[in-house]
């Protein structure tokens, strides 16, 4: 049976209101995580008001060494 491990990955937004996010640095982040061998299973913004969001949480799985 094959088993996993997993990784929370959470990334501040900018701003002053939040909810900027610099698209180029996060896509490196979640690259590197992907050359490490973990696969992003799951993904959402934890909202703060009006529609802004404080962070982005990620979730990742790689196979587990035996």
């Amino acid at each position: 049976m094959e088993k996993f491990e997993y990784k929370v990955a959470v990334y501040d937004t900018k701003g002053f209101w939040g909810g900027d996010v610099d698209s180029n640095r996060f896509e490196k982040q979640l690259n590197l995580l992907g050359n490490d061998g973990w696969e992003m299973v799951s993904c959402t913004s934890t909202n703060q008001s009006y529609g802004s969001s404080k962070s982005i949480v990620c979730i990742f799985k790689r196979k587990k060494e035996q």
